[in-house]
């Protein structure tokens, strides 16, 4: 039976693709690779490869960015990130708090999606 497996690649689409690769390798700590085309930036994640790209879709006819889609990453020191990106002036939707995956927050990235950061237990 034929069946999926899971998440094999996760991108955003961003209409300013170079802002959006400062804003998560500045603020976020995200390593780009050398892989992938010109119109995407992918990134050093584990296990499953995270990139932005330029759109292939209207983003302005959308009202709310990934509106239904939860995209959790995992981070290291939640809330010195935390910290960081309210420093920023990045609009911190839920503050951290302790939650099954450990310190956990969420914010909205600087093009309007919702992304939601938590650490590891213990």
């Amino acid at each position: 039976m034929a069946q999926v497996t899971g998440p094999q690649f996760i991108a955003l689409q961003v209409e300013d693709l170079q802002a959006a690769k400062r804003f998560y390798t500045e603020q976020l700590g995200l390593v780009p690779t050398d892989e992938g085309p010109e119109h995407a930036v992918v990134f050093q994640t584990h296990p499953i490869p995270f990139a932005i790209r330029t759109p292939n879709v209207d983003l302005a006819g959308s009202t709310r960015l990934g509106w239904g889609v939860a995209l959790w990453l995992g981070c290291e020191r939640a809330d010195t990130l935390h910290n960081r990106l309210r420093d920023y002036g990045v609009d911190i939707v839920e503050p951290p708090y302790d939650g099954p995956f450990g310190r956990t927050f969420s914010f909205v990235d600087p093009f309007g999606y919702r992304l939601t950061l938590h650490g590891t237990p213990g």
